[in-house]
């Protein structure tokens, strides 16, 4: 199951691009045009720049993950094997309709996760500023660790379903399936930021997104109920 559920993850930070060009395409601009001149208009001297940045939001992810695999891995151990495996699955099904019904813009109720999560961002965002503005790639990476911690309810969806991942290791590998799956869209907004920008302002492309990720909701949670 684990390999089904890295490749899902991974399909769900793909699709969730839509989602992360309107949520950190204001971010990725910003730092986009942070960067020196010389280094904005080439190519090859941006990329470093762009991979550090998301080097970092990954590492945090994958972070983040390990915790919540943690947590979910201690809370489930008073609970019979086939009963915490059962709970884990439904968990994530639960999950994956919730973020597809939030991606397509039909249920905002994941709005609520981003609101608790944006007191830790207050404490954390302010360690950023101190590597702005950035000129090295090492003050990227660090900059990306920090923008990791971003309040937003996709990537706080795809946490709570690493808390039923069934440990740390599997609660990370999770989250950096998921990062690898967003490294596509926000590599792209970094190096074509008013390309992909007018791509994710489509609505019919949420749309489309969201009802994929349904989709796999629902086969997750048909596996748990007929399986």
């Amino acid at each position: 199951m684990i390999a089904g559920s890295l490749l899902t993850a991974w399909l769900v930070g793909l699709l969730g691009g839509v989602h992360c060009v309107g949520m950190c395409g204001g971010i990725v601009a910003t730092l986009t045009a942070g960067l020196p001149r010389e280094q904005r208009q080439r190519f090859s001297r941006q990329l470093p720049f762009q991979l550090a940045y998301n080097l970092g939001r990954i590492l945090s992810y994958t972070i983040a993950g390990a915790l919540m695999g943690a947590l979910g891995a201690v809370a489930f151990e008073f609970l019979p094997l086939h009963l915490a495996q059962r709970a884990l699955y439904l968990i994530a099904a639960g999950f994956m309709l919730a973020l597809g019904f939030y991606l397509g813009g039909w249920w905002q109720g994941l709005t609520r996760v981003e609101r608790l999560g944006a007191r830790l961002w207050r404490r954390i965002e302010p360690l950023g500023r101190r590597f702005l503005p950035v000129r090295h790639w090492r003050q990227a990476l660090a900059v990306g660790l920090v923008w990791g911690w971003l309040p937003c309810g996709l990537v706080y969806s795809v946490l709570i379903w690493s808390a039923g991942s069934g440990g740390p290791l599997r609660g990370a590998l999770l989250m950096l399936a998921f990062g690898l799956g967003t490294l596509p869209n926000l590599l792209g907004l970094g190096l074509l930021a008013g390309a992909a920008a007018r791509l994710g302002e489509q609505r019919w492309l949420r749309q489309l997104a969201g009802g994929l990720v349904i989709g796999f909701g629902l086969y997750a949670l048909w596996q748990v109920l007929v399986l």
